[in-house]
């Protein structure tokens, strides 16, 4: 068991201390080439994978709705088409999800580690 020096209160304070960034750092950063530069990297993947799932589960909803002798066809046994295109949106899940990580870990999180250290002050 360790024991502070007589007349302290807690342990000795940490001798390289966090300061927390400033406001002008942080506009700094929001101006910067980087920045700008992950925001497009960001919305360039995010806004189309979004339209694309709602586009697709827009027409899954109308063809559900609209067209039930198309859903009703049947594939294999008792499954049919509507079931497989129903099933298909968790697929379509899975598979934006697992694109959107892989785009993250190659295009939006090297930038946003670099930016993350330059406000740290860990470079």
């Amino acid at each position: 068991m360790t024991s502070s020096p007589p007349g302290s209160v807690g342990p000795a304070p940490d001798p390289v201390e966090q300061t927390s960034p400033t406001a002008e750092q942080f506009l700094a950063v929001q101006q910067s080439a980087e920045f700008a530069q992950l925001r497009r990297s960001f919305r360039g993947f995010a806004i189309p994978m979004t339209i694309a799932f709602l586009v697709w589960y827009l027409a899954y909803v109308l063809l559900s709705t609209y067209a039930e002798g198309f859903m009703s066809i049947r594939l294999i046994g008792n499954l049919n088409l509507g079931i497989v295109l129903g099933f298909s949106q968790f697929a379509m899940t899975f598979l934006i999800t697992w694109l959107y990580i892989r785009h993250a870990n190659k295009s939006l999180d090297p930038i946003s580690g670099k930016l993350r250290d330059e406000l740290e002050g860990t470079l």
